[in-house]
């Protein structure tokens, strides 16, 4: 609780600080926190209780964006981990792969999304193949490392007690691996927010937080802006906040990885 509260009072400590800073500099393009509040409440969050306050801009702007996010996510999430057991359980496909997966991770995901334009055309495929392509490769390259570093000794009784693949899988390799597929999937949630924003940046979205930006961009109008880039922190912040709850809540809060 002490923590928790240090941590919030640092929080609001900023804040005020910009608050301050923002109100005697007085520039249009520096707005003051509270007047970004404001204004996000009124864009996003005016809406009536039974569409849980959520205006029709946030509909056609927030929805949309978490929705490609999830899918993309989702299919990283699921690939990199099937593949990543796999490879991680042969030392040979392990020594085999590893160069090719440090280069698809050493490539910058942005510069990927051309490349998806040019096989997918603008559109929300496009802009989910993009996000699962880039986010995969964390997921894929922690769960093989995990699955490949299960104990040895563990693995020679689970042959004594005559465990079947499956078995071992469930009760021996993926709760090795646990810690390891949690960094990589907290990595790929950073990245799945960073491609969304990027792949609706992109001419021929017609909504998403990325295209509410470029949009109040072309209309100067910098409070908009100012808010969803704020309300892309907090989306960030919550959902690491949630991902790091379910990995306490599976791996326990002793053996919780830091990214």
């Amino acid at each position: 609780m002490r923590h928790a509260l240090l941590r919030w009072s640092v929080l609001a400590l900023a804040v005020a600080v910009w608050q301050l800073v923002a109100r005697a500099h007085g520039s249009v393009y520096f707005p003051p926190p509270a007047d970004i509040a404001g204004h996000a409440h009124e864009l996003w969050f005016s809406g009536p209780a039974r569409h849980f306050f959520l205006t029709e801009a946030a509909v056609g702007a927030i929805l949309p964006s978490l929705g490609r996010m999830a899918a993309g996510f989702g299919i990283a999430a699921v690939a990199g981990i099937a593949l990543g057991v796999a490879i991680g359980r042969s030392r040979r496909a392990y020594a085999l792969c590893d160069p090719v997966l440090q280069f698809a991770r050493a490539v910058p995901p942005p510069a990927l999304v051309p490349v998806f334009v040019v096989l997918l055309d603008f559109g929300s495929p496009m802009q989910i193949a993009s996000i699962a392509f880039s986010a995969v490769w964390p997921v894929l390259i922690n769960t093989a490392d995990g699955a490949g570093n299960t104990d040895p000794l563990r693995l020679e009784v689970a042959a004594v007690l005559h465990l079947t693949p499956a078995e071992r899988l469930r009760f021996l390799i993926l709760p090795s691996a646990l810690p390891r597929i949690f960094a990589g999937l907290r990595l790929s949630l950073s990245l799945s927010l960073i491609l969304m924003v990027f792949s609706e940046l992109l001419p021929g979205t017609a909504n998403g937080i990325g295209f509410t930006l470029t949009d109040a961009q072309s209309r100067s109008d910098l409070l908009t802006v100012w808010a969803a880039l704020v309300l892309l922190g907090a989306l960030g912040h919550l959902l690491n906040t949630g991902l790091l709850a379910v990995e306490k809540r599976l791996v326990g809060k002793g053996r919780t990885t830091t990214v």
